[in-house]
């Protein structure tokens, strides 16, 4: 009998017994986040200026939900960083499954939002209310990136409750494995915004150049 997990309930543990996934601590596996980050310019400071600012006024307001989440600091990020624009578009809450080699179980769920090239999966990203902790989002975020139709490139991912952001890179062949960024936050001194639309950009530029490439 197939065991079916919804996406939302799935623990790491599961992952790793399942699938085989496993998180690496090598420094070198996952440098996208901290190397050759685009620069953020002034226009650009001053936008997440007034998200962060506009955040922390609806920080006053609970609860501050997922949907609001995305509207008031996703959104802005993605705009920023190109995503809306041609060659990319996004798919909001699209479902899809993964399945155990031997279709013993199979996992279930829906994307919050998905970045997309063509067919490419460029960003696969979880949103949290803010009242949750961003690394309770992480086996979820996982099990949809391994439901990614091009298993020889790496995935990249994003898990944001609007204060803290953690990006993760999955590369699934030979074995399925995954590191995290540091986690940013809006409660740190400055705008963290800045690096993290850096690193959105960073990837997004990467993921495009491996496409038109051809390469893993």
């Amino acid at each position: 009998m197939v065991q079916t997990l919804q996406a939302k309930n799935v623990t790491l543990n599961e992952l790793s017994d399942r699938f085989s996934l496993e998180l690496t601590e090598d420094e070198q596996f996952f440098q996208e986040w901290q190397i050759d980050l685009p620069e953020v310019t002034a226009a650009e400071k001053q936008r997440l200026d007034r998200v962060k600012s506009s955040f922390s006024n609806l920080l006053e307001y609970p609860s501050l939900l997922e949907n609001t989440v995305k509207m008031v600091v996703l959104s802005p990020l993605l705009d920023l960083a190109n995503v809306y624009q041609k060659p990319f578009h996004i798919k909001s809450e699209p479902s899809f499954q993964i399945a155990t080699e031997d279709e013993g179980t199979v996992i279930r769920g829906d994307v919050d939002v998905l970045v997309l090239r063509d067919r490419l999966w460029v960003m696969v990203i979880e949103a949290k209310r803010a009242a949750v902790d961003v690394d309770e989002g992480r086996a979820q975020l996982l099990s949809y990136m391994l439901a990614s139709p091009t298993i020889e490139k790496p995935v990249f991912g994003m898990i944001t409750n609007g204060r803290n952001f953690l990006f993760v890179k999955l590369i699934q062949q030979p074995t399925p494995r995954y590191a995290l960024s540091r986690l940013f936050s809006l409660v740190n001194p400055g705008n963290e915004l800045y690096t993290v639309l850096g690193v959105l950009k960073h990837m997004v530029a990467l993921v495009q150049k491996d496409d038109h490439n051809g390469t893993a």
